[in-house]
């Protein structure tokens, strides 16, 4: 089910035949550089698609989608919203993931941008913010790109992370 378009992509549930695709990403120790719980099993990755396949289970509106160029249907990677609580308080996760092989495109910043807007227009958020590993500065750029500012350091069960949020109009 498509979700929503930009110039350049379309974001859509994912399916089935997106496993390959998505495990060539998780199993990448470059792309998964960032992600404190490191790279993912075919196994593991299966069992988050089916996950998200039609949404977060517990938010059915949110959820991460196949990101796909719309020129080509070249499969880029995986983008869309999560929900979380920090510190008892809900908050909404804008998250973003693209192939390496196409990083310097301007394609997650563009994603980003579509999935701001959505969350604005279509579900209403009132607010969003972004989950950035110290170091990764591509994400933190990302974030700021679409109105986010450093907001503080967060630890959990997995370390510590940057909080990266804004408000919606």
């Amino acid at each position: 089910m498509l979700v929503l378009t930009t110039p350049r992509l379309l974001l859509r549930h994912l399916e089935h035949t997106d496993l390959d695709a998505l495990y060539a990403l998780y199993r990448d120790p470059e792309m998964r550089r960032y992600y404190p719980d490191g790279t993912r099993t075919r196994a593991e990755t299966l069992e988050e698609l089916e996950w998200q396949r039609s949404g977060h289970p517990e938010c059915p509106e949110l959820g991460l989608w196949a990101t796909v160029e719309r020129n080509t249907g070249a499969f880029l990677g995986r983008c869309g919203l999560l929900p979380w609580v920090i510190d008892g308080r809900p908050e909404v996760e804008l998250a973003y993931l693209i192939d390496k092989a196409r990083w310097g495109e301007g394609f997650a910043t563009e994603a980003a941008r579509g999935i701001v807007e959505y969350a604005h227009r279509t579900l209403h958020l009132e607010r969003l913010m972004s989950v950035v590993t110290p170091g990764n500065d591509a994400s933190a750029r990302v974030a700021e790109k679409v109105g986010m500012v450093f907001e503080r350091e967060y630890r959990d069960e997995l370390g510590l992370c940057l909080i990266y949020a804004r408000a919606l109009p």
